[in-house]
């Protein structure tokens, strides 16, 4: 590991990072890690990847996919392990169970433990057949072990293994609640309408949305915000997925690729319309967390202020918006799907959001630079 560090240090960009390149046993079937093989070779051996079954662009678009699962595996790991169906279905369960978030989180749904476990299979097997499919064109496959070294929570239930990805600082952008309600405006038309926020005060300071230690179950009004902000995490981090998968597979040029990205991105779909209805149903309340000091309140959003059309808990089918060209009739849709620099938004987004506090400059630019390969591809002639 000390050598691997001194590694990363000695890198003086994006680039000259990725030329050191790592190997990673297993790679091809546990879908884990930085990069298998050295992508900065690519340039040197044309247009193909390695063994010509795979252009260049297509398989950026896969790794940023496979590297963006990762990272969405390990998040939800850290939630089944404390709300989620306590099993063996998938590697990485491990975890006990904890009753008081558990129960907590069952206040929104009864069945919020098994949507919980379900979501977590899905990013397994997505993380796992994207790299699998990498491997098997002998392209190279993503590989992110060495940074899971984030600590998680230390309440009853987690495994307290290190982690990729940090749910106890997290600040939350709610506007896709509104943007999804909203008929009149579309992103891709309007990049700089600004859509209200569900929950504005999530939108400032740092949320936990799992309890860090046994401390934060104690309160039971806290212990609630604290499910809540999961909630409204859950839906938030899958509407990007929602977005991502339309967006880049615009760029695809082979048709299986392509394939592969518009089989993948509805079931992002399925979990946000599953999630937003489960956040419509976080109760009410203002709470304090007790080590920050931040305060949080989560709204009646049927009431006024709120209220109406923009903030209906039960409007969870998208409403139909402009889209392309206010010229032609409105339509229901995803959105925003403008493929414009959709990977480096991603990882603006991810970072913003607080997911990554505490990871290196190393790991910000491997994902920069993996998101700058994806939105180079252009679609061509396969």
């Amino acid at each position: 590991m000390h050598t691997m560090w001194a590694s990363m240090k000695a890198a003086t960009n994006r680039r000259s990072f990725l030329k050191n390149g790592f190997t990673a046993a297993g790679v091809a079937t546990t879908g884990l890690g930085l990069l298998a093989n050295t992508p900065s070779l690519l340039a040197e051996r044309g247009p193909e990847e390695h063994s010509g079954r795979l252009v260049r662009g297509d398989a950026a678009l896969l790794r940023f996919a496979a590297a963006a699962e990762i990272l969405e595996t390990d998040f939800w790991v850290q939630y089944n392990e404390l709300g989620g169906v306590q099993d063996n279905e998938f590697p990485g369960g491990g975890g006990t169970g904890n009753p008081a978030y558990t129960a907590a989180l069952t206040v929104l749904d009864s069945d919020m433990a098994q949507y919980i476990h379900d979501n977590t299979d899905d990013e397994f097997t997505h993380q796992n057949f994207l790299n699998g499919y990498l491997a098997s064109k002998a392209a190279d496959t993503v590989n992110l072990e060495a940074f899971r070294t984030l600590p998680g929570s230390k309440a009853s239930g987690s495994t307290g293994a290190p982690r990729l990805t940090n749910l106890t600082q997290l600040t939350l952008d709610t506007s896709w609640w509104t943007r999804y309600r909203d008929s009149a405006h579309n992103p891709d038309l309007d990049p700089n309408f600004k859509f209200p926020q569900a929950v504005p005060t999530l939108a400032v300071g740092q949320h936990t949305a799992i309890p860090r230690t046994n401390d934060d179950t104690q309160d039971p009004n806290f212990l609630q915000a604290i499910a809540n902000t999961a909630a409204f995490h859950f839906p938030t981090i899958e509407q990007g997925g929602n977005s991502l998968y339309p967006s880049m597979a615009q760029r695809a040029t082979s048709v299986e690729v392509l394939r592969i990205l518009i089989s993948i991105g509805p079931t992002e779909t399925m979990h946000f319309q599953t999630w937003s209805d489960k956040a419509g149903n976080a109760p009410p309340l203002t709470a304090v967390d007790p080590v920050t000091g931040v305060s949080v309140t989560f709204p009646d959003l049927n009431s006024a202020p709120f209220g109406g059309e923009e903030f209906q808990t039960n409007l969870i089918m998208p409403e139909p918006c402009p889209f392309l060209s206010r010229k032609l009739p409105p339509c229901s849709i995803i959105r925003p799907t403008e493929t414009k620099g959709i990977a480096k938004g991603v990882v603006k987004f991810l970072t913003a959001m607080g997911l990554f506090i505490g990871q290196p400059p190393a790991f910000f630019e491997l994902l920069m630079d993996l998101a700058e390969d994806a939105d180079e591809a252009r679609r061509g002639i396969s």
